[in-house]
């Protein structure tokens, strides 16, 4: 059975100290053996049958008692682990990932060219996004002509599906403020320590309002290194859109409006800060795309957590090292008792 294998070391440092084991052999074996010393005696007897070197010998198997039980106490004080493949420990993902979701809730994103609507449409890709994303921090900024946080940054996922089910069009003034809402992600992250910091931008528009323009939000996420992915949502061509509200019933009067997206600014927002930037025209090639960007972020960071405790051995090899002792004495104590 090969030791490196099956232990890992908690103190593994303490090792170092096996160094001193054939330092000391060395000294036991070739300078302390060298020293001898005459002695007179009148009689032989009790060495008859016993050949030439047999005490030197027996000095050196003492020793080699005495350096083995040091081995196994250094062993033992470096907390020897079990570490076989067993259910011991388990490999897990922990990316270190703060991810902003930037969503557009203008009023062309209740178009129904994706079912129901391009606004639900999102929320519910959003979710399933979220729940993947078990070790990750997620929050969610809304930005219609203007942007507000929705829900900052946190690990509690139903409390971060529940607000993007709760998310609304029409709380904040018309337009499409891109740089404000992409703006307003960044400076969710701004103070965050995590490996990596991520902006989901998703809008179906051209900015129309906002003091800030995308462009210039976007130079403020590279100077924070926080890397945007920009989804351009709607089909190509027309799209059935609200264009007015029934005055007697109160619901949105569609009708088919060219589908207008600024994806020369969203390629350019990808390119600045190291994201990528995508095209949804229908349920499926959004989800498709929330998918890829999934991967894309687990494929950052790999590092390994252990599920429970391992096991320690240490008494084991101080066991080990005090019946070595223990032979030890017992042999000189009877065996060799009168040789020694």
């Amino acid at each position: 059975m090969n030791l490196l294998n099956t232990y890992q070391f908690a103190d593994a440092w303490v090792l170092w100290f096996l160094i001193l084991i054939p330092l000391l052999a060395l000294y036991f074996f070739f300078i302390k053996t060298k020293k001898t010393s005459t002695l007179k005696i009148s009689n032989t007897n009790n060495f008859k049958g016993l050949e030439t070197g047999h005490l030197s010998k027996l000095n050196h198997f003492y020793t080699f008692l005495r350096l083995g039980a040091l081995s196994l106490f250094i062993i033992a004080l470096a907390r020897p682990q079990l570490s076989s493949e067993s259910d011991s420990f388990i490999e897990h993902h922990n990316e270190g990932i703060d991810i902003v979701i930037a969503l557009d809730a203008s009023g062309s994103m209740l178009a129904i060219d994706f079912k129901p609507d391009r606004f639900q449409a999102a929320k519910e890709v959003a979710k399933e996004f979220v729940l993947n994303r078990k070790n990750d921090r997620i929050g969610l900024v809304i930005f219609e002509g203007e942007a507000y946080t929705q829900c900052p940054l946190t690990n509690d996922k139903k409390i971060i599906t529940e607000l993007i089910d709760e998310s609304e069009q029409g709380v904040v003034k018309g337009g499409t403020a891109i740089g404000m809402g992409l703006a307003t992600a960044v400076n969710r992250l701004r103070e965050s320590k995590a490996k990596s910091k991520v902006v989901i931008l998703l809008t179906d528009g051209v900015n129309t309002e906002g003091k800030i323009h995308p462009i210039s939000a976007a130079e403020i996420a590279k100077q924070f290194n926080v890397r945007v992915y920009t989804i351009g949502v709607g089909t190509n061509g027309k799209a059935k859109s609200p264009v007015a509200i029934d005055p007697f019933s109160g619901k949105y009067i569609y009708d088919y409006v060219d589908v207008e997206i600024d994806e020369k600014t969203l390629k350019e927002i990808s390119k600045m800060t190291g994201g990528k930037y995508f095209r949804a025209t229908d349920n499926a090639k959004l989800k498709a795309i929330y998918e890829q960007i999934d991967k894309l972020e687990k494929d950052k960071i790999k590092t390994i957590e252990y599920e429970i405790d391992l096991p320690e051995k240490s008494f084991l090899f101080l066991l080990l090292g005090l019946i070595l002792i223990l032979l030890e004495f017992t042999l000189k104590s009877t065996v060799f008792k009168s040789l020694s």
